[in-house]
């Protein structure tokens, strides 16, 4: 069974970094064709989409998020990364790593229920 894994949250003043990672080496190994990414969620809202990365290396930011985020993956293709820059009190939530089968189609998005893997989620917290 495939099993997405983050790490790296914690708490964090605000205008600090942070460097989530998500271990994904049993997804990548099953499908060589497939869309990672990150979404976040705080407490009474849905989950948003932040970033993500396909197997064909395209990228995608949701929203105000690039420029700010940085979507990667390594090149043995087992961890996933989300490089956080100046964060804000509002970035504070719990980033969950999802993937699914297939590839970005052109100009989509990163929607929550087409995803098919996720994983636990780790918590960030950015205070002012």
């Amino acid at each position: 069974q495939v099993q997405l894994v983050e790490s790296g949250g914690g708490s964090v003043q605000s205008g600090e970094s942070l460097r989530l990672s998500c271990s994904v080496s049993e997804f990548t190994k099953t499908y060589s064709r497939y869309l990672m990414a990150w979404f976040r969620q705080t407490p009474g809202k849905e989950r948003e989409g932040v970033a993500g990365i396909d197997s064909d290396g395209e990228t995608k930011y949701m929203g105000s998020f690039e420029g700010r985020f940085t979507v990667s993956e390594d090149a043995a293709k087992t961890t996933l990364y989300l490089q956080m820059n100046g964060l804000k009190p509002e970035d504070t939530a719990i980033y969950y790593c999802a993937a699914r089968r297939y590839p970005l189609f052109p100009h989509e998005g990163l929607w929550e229920n087409t995803f098919t893997y996720w994983g636990e989620g780790t918590q960030v917290t950015v205070s002012s």
